[in-house]
């Protein structure tokens, strides 16, 4: 049985080997901050300095994607480390960069639940992940795609992680022996390449409780972050359907804290109880959306494609919705809906009252006949 030291070396052997081949395909790491992602972009970084600078001929790309709705003590972190990998990066003379995606303006949470009046999302209409996830990160993927013909997407998934974790990585590249890459199941031109699939929790942490960051600092604020959360872990790097029941899972998790696809926000609930008490109001204000949206009595009748059955929030609903998002983020002291998405909101109001009385109209029309 292999101890740390000797899985590591053997991990950073291969990271080094497939940086090597002979081709100049782009790397894109999945990043999303937590453990997992945290370590292999510091095996990656490792790996790229025991590289001839003449040979570090393959850019890599470090890619975090910001839904907006971020939980707000894990996104301040995230971006506290997204700022010093950039400026380490550039002292280290390395060929990484960091890019952060984000939903497109119009697709954003609040322009879809307030704006739209989408109801709140659940197990069965997760309109959220692909808006605010899926479809960010694929518009980077594929301008790498288009740019260089091909790209490499690393990705910090682990058999260890859960039981359907492994089974997709079982899935991805049935003979990991054979190869280390597997072709992306929606991303043409795009490989998948998994690292450090048969690490351990625990190997993990042992890693990063001893590791210093090679770009600078040190983990001190994400053992802190963890351990305030009760043990609570990132909602993965989504970049694709297969991927979303992990978005919005039972195990506490950093994610949206609007989260409404989980019954309890677990990780939230451990960060107020540990001392984050300016919390309180998004966790409130997250059943207050719930509640809203599973209420008859505040949706529309009509659904969004002119058909009778259960439709969007009434324009009511989604204003006093708003009033209150404004009120809870004055409460906390935390931006929780740019003035931006404001403004589209309230334009799409404008649209859809136009909308209603238009369908008003035509439902009268028969009876002036």
């Amino acid at each position: 049985m292999p101890d740390l030291a000797d899985t590591l070396r053997s991990i950073r052997r291969d990271l080094r080997a497939e940086y090597l081949q002979p081709h100049d395909w782009p790397w894109i790491i999945g990043f999303s901050g937590g453990k997992d992602s945290t370590i292999l972009a510091h095996l990656v970084v490792d790996m790229l300095q025991q590289v001839a600078p003449s040979d570090r001929r393959r850019p890599i790309h470090i890619v975090c994607n910001d839904t907006l709705v971020e939980s707000p003590m894990f996104h301040s972190f995230v971006q506290r480390l997204l700022d010093q990998m950039e400026e380490g990066f550039v002292n280290l003379g390395l060929p990484v960069g960091v890019v952060r995606t984000h939903p497109l303006p119009e697709e954003s949470f609040w322009v879809n639940l307030l704006g739209r009046g989408y109801p709140a999302p659940n197990r069965s209409f997760r309109w959220c992940t692909d808006r605010m996830k899926i479809r960010p990160t694929s518009r980077f993927i594929r301008s790498q795609v288009e740019a260089n013909g091909q790209a490499v997407l690393l990705l910090g998934v682990r058999r260890d992680e859960s039981s359907s974790r492994a089974q997709r990585i079982t899935r991805n590249n049935p003979d990991a022996a054979s190869a280390r890459l597997s072709p992306h199941n929606d991303h043409k031109g795009v490989w998948v390449f998994t690292p450090i699939k048969d690490l351990e929790t625990t190997e993990v942490w042992a890693f990063l409780l001893q590791a210093r960051p090679p770009w600078g600092g040190n983990y001190r604020d994400l053992v802190k972050l963890y351990r305030d959360a009760d043990g609570g872990s990132e909602c993965p790097f989504v970049q694709s359907e297969a991927d979303s029941p992990s978005c919005g899972s039972s195990s506490a998790r950093f994610g949206c804290w609007t989260c409404t696809v989980v019954e309890k926000d677990k990780s939230l609930d451990s960060l107020i109880d540990s001392g984050h008490e300016h919390l309180e109001p998004l966790s409130r204000f997250r059943l207050r959306l719930r509640e809203a949206s599973e209420n008859p009595d505040w949706r529309s009748k009509i659904r969004r494609n002119g058909q009778p059955g259960l439709g969007p929030l009434t324009i009511a609903a989604r204003r006093l919705l708003l009033d209150e998002l404004l009120d809870v983020q004055t409460a906390c002291g935390l931006e929780l809906i740019s003035s931006f998405e404001v403004m589209l909101v309230r334009e799409q109001w404008e649209k859809d009252l136009t909308t209603e009385v238009r369908r008003a109209i035509d439902v009268a029309l028969p009876a002036c006949v």
